[in-house]
């Protein structure tokens, strides 16, 4: 047989493993509810730079009852942290360079695995470029094509590139791009193949960048596709800024905007199925994870319909329409991390304080209950179905409250199926140990 022939075999298979195996939905998470904590690439880089300090944190997150970590090595400039031969190799950060005289995410699965913890390893996906440094492929390696084009909210139409919009850090790519998803898909199944202990792959960022993307003409041309009809009028079939009574500027829907909204997470959703079969091929047993925000109500404004098929979201949100449940993924995915981002723990203390929450990818700041941990764990029950969620923490957001870490650790551990940090530097350099200990003991108690 060629390569070809045993490529396609390959993924036949892992389809039939995937349509024989989901029926009781993220079916590789074990029992024993999954502590992930996150080591992120640049954050750590100069510290996790030797065999001693991985040695020290990865003993310590798992005398602390951690079950997994997650190791990041595609970080937002597009750079890998390991020998590629599609990717460029990450060799300075923050003005110094990066030396490694050993492989960094094998040492990792090694050491992990010596002493009883499970590596996943998180790459960023669409996006190939860091705005506030310039570097990464989209400005080293010719790549500008890649880059999402905006439609920032004017009310005179003109189309960017996001390298131009310096205030993002992120230069994310445009997801319908097929070169580029050709590019990262090469790269997953590279480290599947090149890291054959690995316990799973997590992917961070599978998604637009955010509302105002992408207005190229690349992705006019497939919208029209999907359409099956030309636009009249772009971007207005879709949407027009204008002002209202108060002269704030807000996205005036037009004729095609629900089909927008369906369009774009149908493109995220066949990127999923073709990522996860990409992984299965190579190891049919490897875990197929992914990363994104909680905030489900205004999720559909990056593109992403994490939720499970078999709900619908046009019964409660005014943007789905009734067949955008086909574009729901949570059936592909093995692990499931959500970032449950909140400084608010509990629905009262959200009540008393009602806070107004505007996230990374929020267009506009939010208030609704969903934006608590217990609240927005008691909602994703809804939306995910049976299938199963880590509900994630973002360490910093807890620099002057430490108690709120402790409080958020043992809400996520019983009122979601796991639990994941965001990020282990914020644990080392503000010393915020202990609460985490005491988070995971009094959620001990309470199971």
């Amino acid at each position: 047989m060629n390569n070809r022939t045993n490529l396609f075999l390959s993924l036949l298979i892992a389809a039939a493993l995937y349509s024989c195996g989901n029926s009781n939905s993220n079916k590789e998470m074990a029992d024993v509810a999954p502590k992930l904590m996150w080591i992120d690439a640049t954050a750590n880089i100069h510290r996790f730079n030797n065999r001693d300090t991985i040695d020290y944190y990865l003993e310590k997150v798992n005398g602390l009852g951690f079950t997994d970590i997650v190791v990041d090595i595609r970080p937002i400039s597009g750079h890998v942290l390991y020998d590629s031969q599609y990717a460029p190799k990450l060799t300075n950060w923050d003005g110094k360079d990066v030396h490694y005289t050993f492989d960094y995410l094998g040492y990792y699965i090694e050491k992990a695995h010596d002493i009883g913890l499970k590596v996943h390893a998180s790459l960023n996906t669409f996006v190939a470029g860091h705005n506030y440094l310039d570097i990464g492929p989209i400005y080293e390696e010719n790549k500008s094509g890649w880059a999402s084009v905006i439609y920032p909210p004017d009310e005179q139409v003109s189309f960017i590139p996001i390298t131009q919009e310096k205030q993002k850090y992120s230069a994310m790519v445009n997801p319908v791009n097929e070169e580029y998803q050709e590019y990262i898909l090469n790269i997953f199944m590279e480290v599947v193949e090149k890291y054959k202990d690995l316990d799973g792959i997590i992917l961070d960022r599978v998604r637009y960048d955010g509302f105002t993307a992408d207005f190229s003409d690349l992705s006019r041309s497939k919208f029209e596709e999907y359409l099956g009809t030309e636009l009249d009028s772009f971007p207005d079939d879709i949407y027009r800024w204008q002002k209202d009574t108060n002269g704030n500027l807000y996205p005036h829907r037009g004729k095609y905007f629900l089909q927008w909204v369906e369009w774009r997470a149908t493109v995220i959703h066949d990127f999923m199925q073709k990522a996860r079969e990409t992984v299965k091929s190579v190891n049919p047993s490897i875990s197929f994870g992914t990363y994104t925000g909680a905030w489900y109500p205004t999720y559909f404004e990056v593109g992403v319909n994490f939720a499970s098929k078999y709900y619908d979201p046009s019964v409660d949100f005014d943007w789905a329409s009734p067949t955008y449940r086909n574009t729901g993924y949570a059936e592909l995915i093995d692990l499931f991390t959500v970032g449950n981002y909140y400084t608010t723990i509990t629905k009262a203390d959200y009540m008393e304080k009602n806070p107004e929450i505007k996230n990374e990818t929020d267009l506009f700041a939010q208030k609704n209950i969903w934006y608590c941990v217990e609240g927005s764990n008691e909602k994703l029950r809804t939306v995910m179905g049976d299938n199963k969620f880590c509900g994630g923490i973002l360490a910093s957001q807890f620099y002057e409250d430490p108690e709120g870490l402790t409080n958020s650790i043992t809400m996520n551990l019983a009122t979601s199926d796991g639990l994941m940090i965001f990020d282990i530097v914020h644990l080392i350099e503000k010393n915020l140990w202990e609460y985490v200990e005491k988070g995971m003991r009094e959620a001990k108690v309470i199971e």
